[in-house]
């Protein structure tokens, strides 16, 4: 099944709008200057940042020993509150990354996803106040953060992450100018409109679900919002070098409607398939790097 971006008519306008405010925000960070995770080859740090609204965020910065302007990413988080850890998957041999808690808890915070404390139908009535376009705005002070470090070369910065990671990675590279490389595995938010109009039984998708049952012309609103948000219809705009992984077993991010964000790309672009479901799989963690660093170097 083939599925159509829908943009509205101000789409470019929001998001210019949008971006603007994030690069305009004042860049206001402090690091820990000293090693807060035993990560084997890299330099841990802690840092906070301040957010969109002056909301203190927390995150961390990992480097190899003694770097020096390498190549670097944004490791934007899967969906829920916890952040994600310095592993494997957050960072990659030779580069620099960055990744933080895009909710205010601490660098490396964990917690389990319930659906009392998803966020999906935060604001979602109007798409000013959905919680997403906050969230947008604080991963591009994040990617702004990680280009002024000095381990970083500020023309060699990258966007990655997994389901709301690689969606939110993909909406940088539409739209951030010096982000000059994505890798957008399983990608969230993608087709969005089409998958809602399913029986939807999974959360978190299902909080959308559930707030299109309890407002008033719940569905008619939701739909005008995620039209701005859509990874499909960002995809349209995201130019870089960009590869897309899908699994086949995937419930939660249909091999489907990652083929329609694929298709969507205008430019340089791979599509990688995984007999997996809706989770990290091993060689994402050479595959991601090879494509970043053939594009950052």
């Amino acid at each position: 099944m083939s599925y159509d971006p829908y943009l509205p008519e101000d789409f470019e306008e929001f998001w210019q709008e949008t971006l603007a405010e994030a690069l305009s925000a004042p860049l206001d960070y402090r690091r820990s200057l000293r090693n807060e995770y035993d990560l084997p080859g890299f330099a841990v740090e802690t840092l906070t940042f301040r957010g969109i609204g002056g909301n203190t965020l927390h995150g961390w910065i990992a480097a190899p020993h003694g770097a020096y302007r390498l190549p670097s990413f944004l490791w934007v988080p899967p969906y829920g509150r916890e952040s994600l850890l310095p592993n494997a998957y957050g960072t990659r041999e030779g580069m620099t990354s960055l990744s933080f808690n895009f909710h205010g808890h601490e660098a490396f915070h964990q917690e389990k996803y319930q659906p009392s404390r998803g966020y999906l139908g935060e604001g979602v009535d109007l798409p000013n106040t959905w919680v997403f376009r906050t969230m947008f705005q604080n991963a591009v002070l994040a990617a702004r953060v990680l280009q002024a470090q000095p381990e970083s070369d500020e023309s060699r910065i990258g966007a990655m992450g997994m389901s709301q990671g690689g969606g939110i990675a993909l909406w940088l590279g539409a739209w951030l100018p010096f982000i000059k490389a994505v890798a957008a595995d399983m990608p969230f938010m993608s087709a969005i409109k089409y998958t809602l109009q399913r029986q939807v039984y999974r959360y978190p998708l299902k909080e959308l679900v559930d707030v299109i049952e309890e407002m008033p012309l719940g569905q008619e609103r939701v739909f005008n919002t995620i039209s701005y948000f859509d990874t499909m219809n960002q995809a349209t705009k995201c130019a870089v070098p960009t590869w897309v992984s899908r699994g086949l077993k995937d419930p939660s991010v249909r091999p489907d409607v990652v083929d329609a964000v694929f298709q969507a790309l205008p430019g340089t672009k791979h599509l990688e398939t995984y007999d997996w479901g809706h989770d990290w799989h091993p060689d994402m963690i050479t595959k991601n790097r090879e494509w970043l660093l053939r594009y950052l170097a």
